[in-house]
């Protein structure tokens, strides 16, 4: 996902010069491209995220798109004021750019655990969650960002995340993106982010594929909640997958924008992280399970 991610960026910035990159003194293996094409377009503010933020947010405001790119966990919750004050309320094309969402990180401690992001940036108004699930769906997503500047968090896997998608699909928000389809009034498991790779693997794997259609939503926000019902209403069951606590997830997102139809809201059941998971140390496939994203995910 990274590696689509510069990619794009550096595509994109060739063409508009308005287009620039601060870093947070890490990403390097990956953020060289765009700093060896665009010197004068590429800071590294150190490790003050505070400072990153605010310097962000008064480039934008001068007529530029700031990608702010840092590990999940720094440049949202030690930043949180600066986003919401400066970036947020100012409605300012900025955006930030987390790697290694969930667990990705999860062998390097429990302070760099990303799940509670989601929570965070999902109550800011102007904020545009993107939270591709593969390659493909990153490119889709910087598409889409980059000819829709606004306030935007782009959630992005540590590395090697295989391409569900043959092609780069096409996304808006709130618009659920099929990778499979089931048979007429199945029932559909909903993912956002990595979980879709994890999701994907286990259909693959299941007795009874055809029994499940797969979606996956790589854009969403608050203002993106209206288009939910119509959606949802094509499901017998809705089953979200998230590398996230469920409160405040993106599972509980769904639920929020689903009711005004009580009726549908027995179609939702979520999986996501328990958070027993906060105070846990090791690798990214041994939290998930820990944390209940792989056994059980295909039996409820």
């Amino acid at each position: 996902m990274r590696n689509a991610f510069i990619d794009e960026l550096v595509e994109a910035a060739a063409s508009n010069d308005n287009i620039v990159l601060v870093v947070g003194d890490l990403g390097y293996g990956v953020v060289e491209p765009f700093a060896k094409c665009f010197p004068k377009r590429f800071f590294n503010a150190g490790v003050a995220e505070q400072n990153m933020m605010g310097f962000a947010a008064g480039l934008a405001s001068e007529g530029f798109h700031v990608f702010v790119y840092s590990i999940a966990n720094f440049p949202t919750f030690r930043c949180a004021e600066q986003i919401r004050n400066d970036v947020d309320y100012h409605n300012l094309p900025v955006t930030i750019v987390a790697v290694g969402g969930g667990l990705a990180y999860g062998n390097l401690g429990y302070s760099h655990h990303a799940v509670q992001d989601y929570a965070l940036m999902r109550v800011m108004p102007n904020m545009l969650i993107a939270s591709p699930g593969d390659p493909m769906e990153v490119r889709a997503c910087m598409r889409y960002i980059i000819n829709n500047p606004q306030p935007s968090y782009l959630r992005l896997g540590k590395v090697g995340e295989p391409c569900i998608h043959s092609q780069i699909p096409e996304v808006r928000p709130g618009e659920w993106v099929s990778i499979r389809d089931g048979g007429e009034r199945s029932d559909t498991y909903l993912t956002t982010g990595a979980t879709l790779e994890l999701v994907n693997k286990l259909l693959a794997e299941s007795p009874d594929p055809d029994r499940y259609s797969l979606k996956s939503m790589p854009l969403w926000s608050m203002k993106a909640k209206s288009s939910q019902v119509r959606q949802v209403e094509k499901f017998l069951t809705v089953r979200t997958v998230e590398d996230h606590l469920m409160d405040g997830g993106f599972g509980s997102w769904l639920l929020e924008a689903t009711s005004i139809r009580p009726d549908l809201l027995i179609r939702i059941k979520i999986r996501s992280l328990d958070s027993k998971v906060c105070g846990m140390v090791g690798k990214q496939a041994t939290l998930n399970a820990e944390g209940g994203l792989i056994h059980g995910v295909l039996c409820e």
